[in-house]
């Protein structure tokens, strides 16, 4: 039996591990929970647990005192076993239960995986985002962070929080080509990718943005998008959309920027002036990191996932489909978002 909530008098300098194994965007949506943590317990020891591939999101956070990852098995590197992570999961897992929390947080609600993390690790209280956490608003930070009202602290919502690896921002800069930063108009981001079809914008359009911000700002843009093959099963990316954009937008300053890492996206995203992109992972990143930006949504939820408190226009069609926004619309959204 899970040792739930109380609404006693929160204490001082309480022991607090949050635990958020999912997406990208979903553990970037838990830093304005972390913010509000810290600035309403200063003196309290703070911990996370992600996976490794989430890790980057959380690095240099300065509002968290540790760190801890672990592998989920289908993100195993070459040379990995599942034997091998398994053991350096029970490895993680006795080291966080000698920490005796105070609290566990599980802001991504009842994950079995979760609370079966939490149960091993064992902590005074455990609390679960449920369906009370939804008095906090629509928006998924709202949800979260109602969990402070439920920790007998003050609700707060303060923005999402990420900082960027300073090696991973000098190789990116390093890679800039002279021609290209010879440029002086803003620089905008075009992320390509998206895991649903319903939200994956033409390569064409995606050029034909490129063409006229170009011609009406100066633009010059850094291409991003998921490496590897469409048809890769463990990790599908955008290679051949990317090069089609390229022979596209050939004549235009476009600096193409292959993220194998994580690092290396939220680096290349903080070198950026706007972005375009669709819901998703990158849409949280640089969110958290003040970016303007349009939104494509197409079957997603914006009043729940759309970008936390930075600059930003949700584009989204009756039909639900990215596919059917035009590139002027785009432009003259983004235009106005840039003058804001």
């Amino acid at each position: 039996m899970l040792d739930l909530y109380s609404l006693d008098t929160p204490e001082k300098q309480p022991r607090i591990l949050i635990i958020r194994r999912d997406n990208i965007g979903d553990l970037v949506c838990t830093t304005p929970l972390i913010r509000a943590l810290r600035e309403q317990l200063p003196d309290a020891y703070i911990a996370a647990l992600v996976t490794r591939y989430n890790m980057a999101v959380m690095e240099g956070n300065p509002d968290i005192d540790a760190l801890f990852s672990y592998t989920k098995a289908k993100h195993l590197e070459p040379g990995e076993s599942a034997i091998g992570i398994f053991w350096s999961r029970l490895k993680t897992i006795w080291t966080l239960r000698r920490q005796r929390f105070d609290w566990i947080l599980l802001p991504a609600g009842p994950q079995r995986s979760a609370i079966r993390f939490a149960t091993w690790i064992g902590a005074k209280k455990i609390l679960i985002r449920d369906q009370e956490d939804s008095r906090g608003g629509s928006h998924h930070v709202e949800q979260c962070c109602h969990q402070l009202v439920r920790m007998g602290l003050k609700f707060e919502t303060p923005p999402a929080r990420l900082t960027p690896n300073p090696e991973a921002v000098t190789k990116i800069q390093s890679s800039l080509l002279l021609d290209w930063q010879a440029f002086r108009g803003p620089v905008i981001a075009l992320h390509l990718s998206s895991r649903k079809p319903s939200q994956r914008w033409p390569a064409s359009r995606f050029s034909e943005t490129a063409h006229q911000l170009h011609e009406a700002l100066g633009a010059k843009f850094i291409l991003l998008w998921s490496p590897g093959a469409w048809d890769n099963p463990l990790h599908p990316g955008d290679d051949e959309k990317a090069t089609e954009v390229l022979n596209l937008t050939a004549g235009l300053p476009v600096q193409a920027v292959r993220t194998e890492y994580l690092e290396d996206l939220i680096g290349a995203l903080s070198l950026c002036d706007g972005m375009i992109c669709s819901d998703g992972g990158a849409m949280h990143l640089a969110a958290a990191l003040g970016k303007p930006m349009v939104c494509l949504f197409g079957d997603s939820d914006p009043e729940h996932w759309g970008p936390w408190k930075t600059p930003h226009r949700v584009l989204q069609k009756p039909s639900r489909e990215v596919a059917d926004i035009s590139a002027q619309e785009v432009v003259n959204v983004l235009m106005d978002v840039l003058k804001s």
